[in-house]
Order: C-alpha cells, then structure tokens, then sequence
C-alpha cells in the first residue's frame, strides 16, 4: 500500500491534492480537524469539503481529524501507517495576517510547532517519504515591494533585464524586513522543512505561493479574499475594502 498523507486535507491545496493522488492510486489519509472555522467562523468551515471527498473517493480516502500539535496523535498516526507513507502534504495552516495578531502563540504554535511535529514524525516512521510543505510568500516581507517597477499602459511590470523578471525566487532575502507575525512562523517552518532536509537527508521542499484560490476554497474576510468576494458579488453582501 502507498500512502499520501496530506494535512489541510478538506482545504484548498489539501483538497485538490487529495483527489489528484487518490486518482492517481494511492491511498490518502487526510488529516484535518476544521480549525478553519475556529480561525474564522461557520461560514469557513471545511466540513463540506471534508465529506465531499470521503462521498467521490471512497475506498481511496480515509479521514483523521487530528490536530497537527498533538505530537501523541500524530506520532500515532505516523507509527500506525510508518513506511508506507511515501508522500506528506502539508498544507495545515493558521493563514490570516490579520487573526495571528490576535493570537500570535496559537498562530506560532499551529504554523511552526505543528510543522515540526510532523517533520520529527516523518523521520522517526517515514523518513523516505517525499515531504511537500507549502509555504508562503510572505517569507520574503516587504522586499518584493522594493522591486524597481515600470508603468506600462495597463499595469505595472519589471524590467525584462531584471533578475526576477521571470519570477522571485530563492535569492531574494528573507532578513532584514517586516513579515507580519503570520509570515514569521511560516518562515519559521520553512526553515525547518529545509533543515530536515539538508540535515537529515530527507527528501523536502517548499512551495511558496501567495493568493491561490479555486471552486473549494473557503473563502472569508480574513482569508481567501478572492473566494470570499465572489461569494459576496453571488449573494449580494458588501464587501469592504
């Protein structure tokens, strides 16, 4: 038996990722407790992605609401399955720049010790896996907002010349800007993702991305702002900027 363990798994990235491993022919366990709708309300909650998956991918998908800083639990878990596992997902997340200033210990605790409860656990029980972390754009701060910018007719664009004219990529420093307490922890659990990489020798990496959005996304005011202003054009609720 392979298995893709995925966490976030009733999410955005975590859903999409499910049903694209479980097509593929792996088994999923999907780990997902709908701290969503405590970050952010009913209106967040996953639940309706959650069963969603476990209707279409029966016999494929089978669901753990865990919590990623239960380290008995997931320790557990990872025992439970150990070298089948040959792919984690990590998309779990506390992902609101405004709701970490509210509660900046839950938002660490979630973002960087639950990263490393699930790094330690992959080593302990599946250290082949292949372990995926998506990250965040905002590990880079504010520096992307120095980029020398050109006007052109319709937007504003980097020079072809520039070295991030194709993208932003490792090179860009981390240090020395302002992240928000959200960008802080997810760099925290970057850099941890690329330690156990490189001291362990285990198989990592990092996916930095920025204002994803999709058909499953539960869109709120604090998060997935695309989803939740399609949402409010569709029932006719203000959205305020």
């Amino acid at each position: 038996m392979t298995i893709a363990l995925i966490t976030g798994s009733a999410g955005l990235i975590g859903s999409e990722a499910s049903r694209f491993f479980a097509n593929l022919g792996l088994t999923v366990v999907g780990i997902d407790n709908d701290m969503r709708r405590h970050f952010f309300g009913e209106d967040a909650s996953t639940a309706w992605n959650r069963q969603r998956l476990e209707s279409e991918l029966q016999g494929s998908y089978s669901h753990q609401a865990l919590d990623i800083r239960d380290t008995e639990a997931i320790n557990g878990l990872f025992q439970q399955y150990s070298s089948d596992i040959q792919l984690v997902i990590h998309t779990a997340a506390q992902p609101s720049h405004d709701w970490a200033v509210r509660d900046p210990q839950t938002d660490f605790s979630v973002n960087a010790n639950g990263t490393l409860n699930l790094l330690e656990a992959t080593r302990k029980f599946a250290p082949k896996a292949v372990f995926i972390f998506t990250s965040t754009n905002k590990v880079y701060g504010d520096h992307p907002n120095q980029l020398p910018l050109l006007e052109e007719d319709t937007r504003w664009e980097i020079a072809d010349n520039h070295a991030f004219a194709g993208g932003i990529d490792e090179t860009m420093s981390i240090d020395q800007t302002l992240h928000s307490l959200f960008g802080a922890s997810k760099a925290a659990a970057d850099m941890l993702v690329q330690e156990y990489g490189r001291y362990f020798e285990m198989y990592t990496a990092c996916f930095r991305g920025g204002c994803l959005t999709g058909p499953n996304h539960s869109g709120a005011q604090l998060h997935g702002f695309l989803a939740y202003l399609m949402k409010c054009t569709m029932i006719g609720d203000p959205y305020t900027i």
